[in-house]
């Protein structure tokens, strides 16, 4: 069965910094798009960055030059280095990915979330 497991949030200072990891997991044969996205409470999920298989990043504009997302592909693992938070980067953050398993079934996988928050 695969799934996607996230790991790294927690409390962190204004200005301080965290690094997500979620790993992919289970009878996998490809993996598209990796992506991040959170929700906070109250609003809607929005995606925060994004990175292909052969390592093309996209970001929301809130995010540039704060966060960096990277993959390791032998670990099916993706990132996000999260710099210089601000208050409002406290949300749930969520990992999904297209994934094709071993009995060519493709669907969107989503992780369960993991809580960060920022606050002094």
């Amino acid at each position: 069965q695969v799934q996607l497991v996230e790991s790294g949030g927690g409390l962190v200072q204004p200005g301080g910094s965290l690094k997500l990891s979620c790993a992919a997991s289970g009878s996998i044969r490809n993996i598209g798009t990796m992506g991040w996205s959170r929700q906070a409470p109250g609003k809607e999920r929005r995606l925060v960055a994004a990175i292909t298989g052969g390592g093309s990043t996209n970001y929301a504009d809130s995010v540039k030059g704060r966060f960096t997302i990277s993959r390791d592909n032998a670990k099916n693992t993706v990132y996000l280095q999260m710099n210089s938070l601000k208050p409002e980067d406290t949300a749930v953050y969520y990992c999904n990915a297209p994934i094709v398993d071993s009995s060519y079934s493709a669907r969107t996988y989503w992780g369960q979330g993991t809580q960060v928050t920022v606050s002094s």
